[in-house]
């Protein structure tokens, strides 16, 4: 049950502003996730979770941005759980993801720090990468195809 509740969390962070531990776990609950607050502690722990400064003043959690391999594992976890297909036209390259799940998998993706990538653009369902060359948004295209099959 813990992996597709880390999912949920993940997606919820990344979609809304939560401010509190109970807020999230609301959220969860209403998402039909039965958790206590000693649960959402402890997820907020294993996910690495920091709470940051949002546009409004207000702190909001979010995903650490650390380089730690456990972190690594997580994002890619999230990644490959998450992305459906991937596609390229020139040097954009268009990844399509679980519905709500676009900037978690983006997050992911930018921490894997891909050769050839100039940035990332995130929305609902969607991510673009731009890319330095069409040479490698077919090599980013293809390793994603590989990666989440």
């Amino acid at each position: 049950m813990k992996n597709p509740r880390h999912t949920a969390i993940l997606r919820l962070i990344s979609t809304r502003a939560i401010t509190t531990q109970d807020e999230l776990r609301q959220n969860l609950i209403d998402e039909g996730f039965d958790v206590a607050q000693a649960t959402v502690s402890r997820d907020i722990r294993e996910l690495a979770l920091v709470k940051v400064i949002g546009q409004n003043g207000q702190y909001r959690y979010t995903i650490a941005e650390t380089d730690t391999d456990e972190m690594l594992a997580r994002q890619t976890n999230v990644f490959k759980h998450s992305v459906t297909a991937a596609d390229y036209a020139g040097n954009m390259l268009a990844v399509k993801t679980l519905t709500g799940m676009a900037n978690a998998a983006c997050a992911a993706f930018d921490g894997m720090r891909w050769e050839g990538m100039v940035a990332t653009l995130a929305g609902d369902d969607t991510f673009f990468v731009l890319c330095r060359s069409e040479g490698y948004a077919s090599q980013m295209k293809d390793a994603i195809l590989r990666n989440i099959r």
